[in-house]
């Protein structure tokens, strides 16, 4: 795929800039927006959770705290 840089002039909150080029360990203001837009494109076009319910054999009622429960299991003697 071709890509095409724009220049673009963008006001950006500092502190959140040295944070997350602090924890993402990235050089450059640039590349931290183009990881930053990456990302949220894939994050965005993930399916949400709620909206597999009832797919793939999914119970919307299904209750997994139940199983965490020890009434289920046989009594000991």
């Amino acid at each position: 795929m071709l890509s095409i840089a724009h220049r673009t002039n963008v006001v950006l909150d500092e502190n959140i800039v040295q944070e997350a080029l602090k924890l993402s360990q990235i050089k450059t203001k640039r590349a931290l927006i183009d990881t930053a837009l990456k990302e949220f494109i894939v994050n965005h076009k993930k399916p949400n959770i709620m909206d597999l319910l009832g797919m793939a054999g999914i119970d919307k009622d299904y209750d997994y705290k139940a199983l965490r429960s020890r009434d289920h299991l046989p009594k000991l003697k």
